[in-house]
């Protein structure tokens, strides 16, 4: 149960993070903060769930998700 909460977190991460901003600096801030919030909302570590929220939101434009505004 808990590795599908997180699968739905990363997957909620890259996709907020990826409409709000155009800046890989800037998606890791969002990505970062919306990581924190979802660990926090599913009882998870908040410090990791911040560190996989920045990485999505650095290379979701690399990885091609939709809604991800490129460099």
């Amino acid at each position: 149960m808990q590795r599908i909460k997180a699968g739905v977190a990363v997957a909620a991460v890259l996709v907020v993070a990826g409409c709000m901003a155009t800046t890989d600096g800037e998606r890791a801030v969002i990505g970062a903060a919306t990581g924190a919030v979802i660990a926090s909302a599913t009882d998870n570590d908040v410090a990791t769930g911040a560190a996989l929220g920045a990485l999505a939101g650095v290379f979701c434009d690399d990885l091609n998700v939709p809604g991800c505004i490129p460099r």
